[in-house]
């Protein structure tokens, strides 16, 4: 067989280990940071498969599955992300990414020995709000690699796209108790709070476009009666480049601090979760996935989306290789992310049918980048070529 046929033959034959990865997700969803049965049951499939593994790897529940030809190469990383979120499960697809990465590993190992390099199947977990691949990419994870992948699982086929830097911020404000009959005895902390939650909602109409702040008032007092002497409020200011959220949360800063002083209460910042980068488009990646979802006869492939909504820590990587987040379609336009729909979307049909096409989509990608090295090098240049203007934009 030849290596494209190979590719396709591993994917499909071992289709029902696969869903199976899926389905014990499915029933068993573990938040960021707390997969340790997700983590486990992954790296033992890997290790089934011939991969050498490492569990616990730069953070509690993340991993590592390596297979080295040994022979001259490139260093290509398949992503996994398997973590649930509160309520809904997987409502995020996180189950289906996960097996998605092991089965294209799987695929590509089978093959990557006529070509030489090395092979990384690398568990980035806590996607939601850690950031699994922003510790991994601090901890110089992706240095070596040359090429990163994996697909999200949605209500569209695509190529991917740009994602907005997220500065996660917290206020707390620190004022006085007193009772609420003798508020002249009191700082109102609440106050100060409301105050800046008004004045912080005001900056949107000011902001540039496709910028996003929305907060909420976390804690607030705990009796009608009593003067608050602490409150907070938990912000994500979103914009494409890290260097003007980070712009948005200085001058929401100054004006808590305008009202703070108004109030004659205090307060301190302190970041809260885990900062994102944004995503570097790798066009010539995406021009690749796009080529093999045409072959492999999926449709109504989305080109790259210029414009960002959401975030997620794949920009952390993008900054340290070519990277490409596709998109697969497990369900139809009116199923709404992180919803018990999309959930159940991942265990269909229409999820299996998903899992095999990505993993096939990325496995052959993959197989384009050995197969010509001419083509890898264009994906490298262009990466440079990005980080050159992405330091020279926040520069």
């Amino acid at each position: 067989m030849t290596a494209k046929e190979q590719i396709i033959s591993s994917i499909e034959d071992h289709i029902d280990a696969y869903m199976n990865i899926v389905q014990t997700l499915y029933d068993n969803p573990e938040i960021g940071n707390e997969e340790f049965e997700t983590m486990k049951l992954l790296v033992n499939y890997l290790t089934q498969a011939g991969f050498d593994t490492q569990s616990a790897y730069v953070v509690p529940t993340g991993f590592l599955g390596t297979y080295d030809t040994h022979k001259p190469g490139p260093t290509i990383a398949v992503m996994c992300e398997y973590d649930a979120l509160p309520e809904v499960g997987h409502g995020c697809g996180h189950n289906l990414i996960a097996a998605i990465g092991v089965a294209t590993g799987e695929a590509i190992k089978g093959i990557i020995d006529q070509f030489g390099g090395k092979l990384l199947v690398v568990g980035t977990p806590a996607e939601e709000n850690f950031g699994g691949k922003v510790s991994m990419a601090n901890a110089g994870v992706f240095d070596d690699v040359d090429v990163a992948l994996m697909v999200h699982p949605g209500v569209k086929n695509g190529v991917g796209g740009r994602s907005n830097a997220l500065n996660p911020i917290k206020f707390e404000f620190f004022g006085k108790n007193a009772h609420g009959c003798h508020p002249d005895l009191g700082r109102s902390a609440l106050d100060a709070a409301v105050m800046s939650y008004l004045q912080i909602n005001l900056l949107r109409q000011f902001a540039n476009p496709h910028t996003y702040i929305h907060g909420i008032i976390k804690d607030g007092g705990q009796a009608a009666n009593v003067i608050p002497g602490y409150a907070s409020l938990e912000y994500y200011f979103r914009a494409p480049k890290m260097s003007y959220a980070k712009y948005l949360t200085e001058r929401a800063t100054k004006a808590v601090e305008g009202i703070c002083l108004a109030n004659e209460v205090t307060f301190k910042t302190s970041v809260y979760e885990c900062p994102y980068e944004d995503t570097l488009i790798n066009y010539t990646l995406a021009d690749i996935l796009m080529e093999k979802y045409q072959e492999l006869g999926l449709t109504d492939i989305a080109p790259v989306e210029e414009v960002a909504a959401g975030s997620t820590d794949v920009g952390a990587v993008s900054y340290k290789c070519a990277t490409i987040q596709g998109n697969i379609k497990i369900a139809d336009s009116h199923v709404g992310a992180h919803t018990k729909e999309m959930a159940a979307a991942t265990i269909s049909p229409a999820g299996k049918q998903g899992l095999l096409s990505a993993a096939k989509g990325l496995a052959l990608t993959i197989l384009e980048l050995l197969e010509k090295p001419e083509v890898l090098a264009a994906v490298k240049a262009e990466h440079q070529e990005n980080i050159q203007k992405a330091t020279a934009i926040d520069a």
